[in-house]
């Protein structure tokens, strides 16, 4: 029986806001090291016996972020499964263990969020086996980790009595207040819902078709009617869109009576608020965590974090202070959880500029940092990967300027091919058929300055690309 893990990527992180946009959520951010969360993921299980080639879930905007995340930590073999509409976690396992049972009869899903900061130990990996033969046996495993002090934004498990490494789960416990939580934690038997799961396919499928059959019905169509290329699966847009948005946790676990629960006590975070994150962050001597271009003058117990100006924090306690290109955050940490009131209140503003877009902005060729707008103007920091090239196109109301500061550039220009190196420059006329291409083996970089009376990014019209944009 083979082990798959299918990583769920399709998060939003909107807790996480400035940081996590729409566009590009926590997952997919450097946020702990050199490797995004989501990477971390794939790294974390990939020595474990009997595991096979990982599956992603993901939005189909998001496909390009997933690749570069695999190429980058040197994964293959990878299979890719992209909702054509954003659903819950119940539909997307679903479709995955739809299309691995035709596959693999015996196959075990190991479920895993993308987003969740694991540091795993001996017994870790032990409760993992102990989990995977429950699951064997037609179990629904869920994991559930030690708490180490009570917290209001976690769900809680409460396992029964009996077994060791897997217990019977008696009963789930949405996120409590804080007496009822402190209660659970010096009860012992509660464990906080650390939202990773095991399975057979077969059994899931099974069990899923008497708790929520609508779910597996639907599931079954968009993987019937899924389009398959370069090992990825586009399920049936037309199937999916008619998927119930509900979570794996009331679908199924919450219903069933096969319901298991594997404890751990290993350091683990789902990375849910800037508090969240701080409590995961080394620490100076006065408890501030620094990420990026943070000064800490007499602060204590704060969290700075900047990837643009230069932060101060000048005497402050206990805050959060989340500097980006386009939006400053500041907030005291034990408010961490209210971000979300601060999306809705963008939200219900239109402020979707803030919301949907991070001012890095990903392409399948590389991708863009808007670094300066003005009326009539726009400056944007272009970087190409090394063999990569944007679609060709053109203009109607805008003319460009190209600055190469690093690399090498092959530049297209109404049929006419140039190679520029760094400190060389190109205009490209208005109405003009152009393309940007990086023949080298280093990363091109680029500053382009946009002219004109309209330069927004559907003022882009293509005519030739290779992931199918035209």
């Amino acid at each position: 029986m083979s082990i798959y893990p299918v990583v769920l990527a399709g998060g939003r992180g909107t807790r996480l806001w400035p940081l996590s946009r729409a566009d590009k959520p926590k997952q997919f951010l450097p946020m702990h090291g050199e490797h995004s969360l989501f990477q971390k993921t794939i790294e974390r299980h990939a020595g474990i016996d009997g595991l096979a080639a990982p599956w992603v879930v993901c939005g189909v905007a998001d496909r390009f972020q997933v690749d570069d995340g695999l190429t980058g930590i040197g994964v293959s073999d990878a299979t890719v499964m992209l909702e054509p509409s954003a659903r819950n976690t119940a539909p997307a396992i679903a479709a995955v263990a739809e299309a691995l049972v035709a596959l693999d009869p015996d196959a075990i899903l190991f479920v895993l969020p993308s987003d969740h900061l694991i540091t795993p130990d001996a017994a870790y990996f032990e409760t993992l086996q102990g989990a995977f033969a429950a699951a064997r046996a037609g179990k629904m495993v869920t994991f559930g980790v030690t708490p180490t002090h009570p917290e209001t934004g976690y769900g809680y498990i409460k396992a029964a009595p009996g077994g060791d490494t897997v217990r019977p789960v008696e009963r789930f416990v949405e996120k409590p207040p804080i007496d009822e939580a402190a209660r659970m934690v010096a009860d012992g038997s509660y464990f906080w819902n650390a939202g990773f799961f095991a399975f057979g396919a077969r059994a899931f499928l099974d069990e899923l078709a008497k708790t929520a059959p609508e779910v597996v019905e639907v599931a079954a169509e968009a993987v019937a009617g899924a389009k398959r290329e370069n090992g990825s699966i586009l399920l049936s847009e037309a199937a999916y869109a008619r998927a119930p948005d509900i979570s794996i946790d009331y679908a199924l676990f919450e219903r069933t009576q096969k319901a298991a629960v594997a404890p751990i006590s290993c350091r683990w975070s789902d990375v849910g608020s800037w508090r969240a994150y701080w409590e995961t962050l080394d620490k100076d001597d006065a408890g501030n965590a620094i990420r990026g271009k943070g000064i800490s003058v007499g602060s204590k117990n704060s969290l700075i974090v900047s990837n643009r100006a230069d932060v101060v924090a000048l005497g402050v306690e206990d805050m959060a202070i989340i500097a980006v290109e386009d939006a400053i955050l500041v907030c005291p940490l034990d408010r961490a959880q209210d971000v979300k009131n601060v999306v809705a209140t963008l939200k219900s503003g239109k402020r979707h500029e803030l919301l949907d877009v991070s001012p890095t902005v990903n392409r399948p060729w590389g991708g863009y940092s808007s670094i300066m707008n003005g009326p009539r103007f726009q400056v944007k920091h272009l970087f190409v990967s090394p063999g990569k090239r944007l679609s060709l196109q053109k203009h109607h109301h805008r003319q460009e300027h190209w600055v190469v500061v690093r690399g090498t550039a092959e530049v297209t220009i109404d049929g006419e091919v140039q190679t520029l190196t760094e400190n060389q420059s190109t205009y490209i006329p208005l109405g003009a058929v152009h393309r940007l291409a990086n023949p080298g083996r280093i990363l091109l970089e680029v500053i382009e300055v946009q002219t004109g009376s309209y330069l927004g990014e559907d003022d882009i019209v293509r005519l030739q690309d290779e992931w199918g944009r035209t």
